[in-house]
């Protein structure tokens, strides 16, 4: 028989919500800026477009799992575990 492992946690819904955030906040400001020079006469709604098909693949693939990496990683090294989502689930009762 073999062991059987445990899947990893997944980190609560507020830490993602915050390295989410954090991870955010920058590349829409630098998207921005880095547009700004092209995109005056554009319509918001292209605008928004282009900035998002830019960023959300980035922010889905890179950019927020590099940062909850490094934020589990860090919490690890200084002894806290953060709570798991499902720490924060009841049991059901059936």
């Amino acid at each position: 028989m073999q062991p059987t492992s445990r899947p990893p946690a997944v980190p609560s819904i507020h830490l993602r919500a915050a390295v989410t955030w954090l991870a955010l906040f920058p590349l829409v400001t630098v998207g921005l800026w880095a547009m700004a020079p092209f995109d005056a006469t554009w319509p918001p709604v292209l605008r928004t477009f282009v900035l998002t098909a830019a960023l959300v693949p980035l922010m889905v693939y890179l950019v927020v799992p590099t940062l909850l990496k490094a934020v589990l990683a860090i919490a690890a090294r200084r002894g806290h575990r953060p709570q798991t989502a499902s720490a924060h689930r009841t049991p059901s009762t059936s």
